[in-house]
């Protein structure tokens, strides 16, 4: 397995493909990094040359991913929480932030339904 910024990509599968398991990197960023970096992005990972492999982490090092990414993400929330804006607040009450629906929907934040007697009325 090829190791890229700490992270094991996979062998068997088409290098565009497996560089999406960095986190931070989505399909599209993964074409410019494979076209930048001049490497065939239908090769599979396991038929890279080290010169290859060379290429394509310093092309992924001009990006922000993985752990520097992870930790912008957690400071960005954690601002926003201390300033006490809209999104700060619902991040605060494990609300969802995006403007969705929390009458009937909502379970994944809002975690498993409560049942409140005498609801039906």
């Amino acid at each position: 397995m090829a190791r890229i910024k700490g992270v094991d990509i996979p062998n068997d599968k088409q290098v565009e493909t497996s560089i999406t398991y960095i986190y931070g990197i989505g399909r599209n960023l993964a074409k410019t990094i494979v076209t930048n970096a001049k490497v065939d992005g239908s090769k599979r990972v396991k038929d890279l040359d080290n010169d290859e492999l060379t290429r394509l982490r310093d092309e992924i090092s001009k990006y922000v991913v993985e752990g520097d990414l992870r930790r912008e993400v957690n400071m960005n929330i954690k601002t926003k929480m201390e300033i006490n804006s809209y999104q700060g607040t619902r991040h605060k009450k494990g609300l969802p932030v995006r403007g969705q629906s929390t009458r009937s929907n909502a379970r994944t934040r809002k975690g498993k339904g409560k049942t409140i007697a005498n609801k039906k009325k």
